[in-house]
């Protein structure tokens, strides 16, 4: 269609149709590996031709080709020429096809190579020819290293041929690619980003956003972000956001040792954003424009190699990367557990609990009966034999002891039956297990996270996996060192080498190293100010250059975990005389002023905070909430609350049901984020009356009462801890 209109558009109306039609047979081909797709593709194909007067003749055939177009681009290994031989003479029009795409793979000078190529993070990993297309990707000169699975993504294999095909084999060309965005700022896509800005001399991201995941298809103001691929039908589109790569390669981008100049020197990454509902309107007005006043809407990038060259803006402080990374000043971290059965092995009560795996290891008990009681424990899965598992351990029987407190997610601790042995554990963490003691404290943290950086977590308890969204990593403050010969020992600092050195010349502990990068963590200012960085690796910590800058900020990550714990008193804020601005946030009320009675229902989460969804697992609802403008303090506020502008704005009453209330929740207290999730939403979400099987008792109604107010003294804090962070950039200590 854009040939034909463009020869219009050139006074050749006439020769239109027979210059597409030649274009359609020797110059623009298609691979396609399914046959019904291929079928559909010709017919498209015959039919356009036919209504531009140049109909397909007999013999005649578009260059559509039924083929994988991942495979088959080098010449065939002695093997395959054999199986090729067999096909020829067993399915000769199959093998005619092949022949006839390998020529243009092999022989074709290809200039444009454009496609949607799949996504499938699930498509496993690749082997044979496929695998050493994303061999090439999995290493770097300059770039970190890449980590996790995320070569092993369909459309990866994809940009892989391409840029093969146009590199190494045309030497000059064009790749125009949508696919999902993950590869532009992924720790796995390190040396991928690396090779093509060497490869290619100028490259353009179009980030089409709508992703579920990353911002919850919405708009940085908050208004709808539809996937590109949305219909009618379908507003939501696709779940990934998407993005348009533009990769220009021309003979001189590579010089005589054969590479191009190495990423961040010369303007050669263009980027920009597309959000709303509006984005084929955009691309489509953009595609008229003048190329000067195109270029204009994209904003020049210079990603820097220790972030992994990421193609998409980086905003981060200037002495950032010359801090040293969390793992480099505590060393030692565990994985979260993760039971893969929370709906049996997790509960809120104990009693429950301890009832549920009595009835596990009863030898009297049959397995049908388990299998009602708690179907997850008799179900099969990846390295669980249900009914064998369950044979092994009552011959052994119950460990009344590994009935432990388990911090599920933040501001949730439950009970968890901690299994030593098998698999009833999906991954039981035997190594972490014994270094959980009332003396330790633990900083959950994650390498990169799915959405925006939190602030860490805290807790003094065994951590899940997901008390962190994208599965959390828990940083120990003392570790019990165990030999063959002994058991766990007397703790000694979790500290790395270097670490030992700073504290040693600013003559503190430990204890101060770990609570200084808890406090700068929080900081709203740190967080801002590096937030691209923040993205892409472990977080860094700026240390102080000055031991009494690290004992004051030592001192506010002390105030912060305690108020972090919830099983930590707090005077002031859980106990004692609450502070005044404190004490009318999240007051416990019923609409008609009534006192509360728990025999009558009014402790009951019915307001629709959350349902059972597939295998057990807990879906959130929208809940009942009610907004209002004002602050939750009446009157002035009290001298010296100078960050209490935290707590104005919109307030909100949140309902269990009906009738009962808690009554005044500032919005920045209501929407507080930590490990991804909107804390007081998700606590609710686990006590519907349906899925708790119970009323909220008195303590647990007061336990969201102290969790708002602990939330907005941590609010409180912000200004505090922003000038904390930013003395301790004022004058770091150089890292080695």
């Amino acid at each position: 269609r854009v040939i034909h209109a463009r020869l219009a558009a050139r006074g050749e109306a006439a020769l239109a149709p027979a210059e597409v039609k030649r274009a359609m047979m020797e110059r623009i081909f298609g691979f396609e590996i399914l046959p019904a797709p291929f079928v559909v593709a010709h017919l498209q194909l015959g039919l356009l031709s036919s209504r531009l007067g140049a109909p397909l003749g007999e013999g005649e055939r578009a260059g559509v080709y039924l083929t994988n177009a991942l495979t088959g681009w080098e010449p065939l290994t002695d093997a395959k020429r054999g199986i090729m031989a067999q096909l020829r003479v067993q399915q000769p029009e199959l093998a005619a096809e092949r022949d006839a795409a390998e020529e243009v793979k092999r022989d074709k000078p290809i200039l444009v190579i454009l496609g949607n190529p799949p996504y499938n993070g699930y498509a496993g990993v690749a082997i044979g020819e496929e695998r050493e297309l994303s061999d090439a990707y999995r290493t770097t000169k300059r770039a970190p290293a890449p980590q996790g699975q995320g070569l092993n993504e369909l459309y990866v294999r994809f940009f892989r041929m391409a840029e093969r095909k146009i590199v190494e084999h045309t030497g000059r060309g064009v790749v125009c690619y949508i696919s999902n965005y993950s590869w532009l700022d992924g720790l796995s896509h390190t040396g991928m980003r690396e090779r093509y800005l060497e490869a290619f001399d100028r490259i353009w991201i179009d980030n089409l956003n709508g992703d579920k995941y990353r911002t919850g298809k919405l708009t940085p103001e908050g208004e709808p972000d539809l996937s590109v691929f949305s219909t009618a039908q379908n507003r939501e589109g696709i779940q990934v956001g998407t993005a348009i790569t533009l990769l220009l390669k021309t003979p001189s981008s590579l010089g005589a040792g054969g590479e191009g100049n190495a990423g961040g020197e010369g303007e050669r990454l263009r980027f920009r954003n597309l959000w709303g509902k509006s984005k084929h309107a955009q691309l489509l007005t953009d595609s008229e424009k003048e190329p000067a006043a195109l270029q204009a809407t994209y904003a020049w990038l210079d990603p820097a190699a220790a972030l992994g060259f990421p193609f998409a803006p980086s905003r981060t402080s200037a002495a950032y990367l010359s801090w040293p990374l969390l793992p480099d000043l505590f060393s030692v971290s565990f994985p979260g557990v993760k039971t893969s059965r929370d709906d049996a092995l997790v509960a809120i009560d104990r009693e429950a609990l301890l009832k549920r795996m009595r009835k596990y290891f009863d030898p009297a008990i049959a397995d049908e009966e388990i299998k009602r009681i708690a179907p997850s424990l008799m179900e099969n899965a990846a390295d669980f034999a249900a009914v064998k598992t369950r044979d092994q351990l009552r011959k052994r029987g119950l460990i009344e002891e590994n009935f432990v407190r388990y911090c599920y997610r933040p501001f949730d601790v439950r009970w968890l039956y901690w299994e030593p042995e098998t698999k009833l554990l999906d991954r039981n963490r035997p190594e972490y297990f014994p270094q959980v003691f009332p003396e330790n404290v633990w900083l959950a943290a994650v390498q990169q996270n799915r959405k925006d950086f939190d602030p860490p977590v805290l807790t003094r308890r065994l951590g899940s996996l997901h008390l962190i969204e994208r599965g959390a990593n828990l940083f120990p403050l003392y570790l019990k060192h165990a030999t063959m010969q002994s058991a766990p020992g007397d703790p000694e600092p979790n500290l790395s080498p270097n670490a030992a050195n700073y504290l040693a010349a600013m003559d503190a502990m430990a204890e101060d190293l770990f609570h200084h990068a808890i406090a700068v963590l929080h900081s709203r200012a740190y967080r801002e100010e590096n937030a691209g960085a923040l993205r892409q690796d472990w977080p860094r910590v700026p240390l102080p250059g000055e031991s009494r800058q690290l004992i004051v900020s030592a001192a506010l990550g002390r105030r912060l975990v305690s108020l972090l714990d919830p099983e930590a008193a707090v005077p002031g804020v859980t106990t004692g005389n609450v502070a005044e601005l404190l004490s009318t946030i999240a007051v416990v009320k019923r609409k008609d002023d009534k006192p509360i009675d728990p025999g009558a229902g009014h402790l009951a989460v019915t307001a629709g905070w959350g349902h059972g969804g597939k295998n057990g697992v807990t879906m959130p609802g929208k809940g009942r909430v009610e907004a209002r403008t004002g602050s939750p303090h009446p009157g002035p506020l009290p001298e010296g609350e100078g960050d209490s502008v935290v707590l104005r704005g919109r307030i909100y009453d949140i309902y269990l049901n009906n009738e009962t209330y808690w009554h005044n929740i500032p919005e920045a207290v209501w929407e507080y984020t930590i490990g991804g999730y909107q804390v007081i939403k998700k606590w609710l979400s686990y006590r519907e009356r349906d899925l708790l099987g119970r009323d909220l008792t008195l303590d647990e109604v007061r336990y969201v009462t102290e969790m708002a107010r602990r939330i907005a003294a941590i609010l409180l804090l912000s200004r505090e801890l922003d000038a904390n962070y930013c003395a301790v950039v004022g004058s770091t200590r150089v890292w080695p």
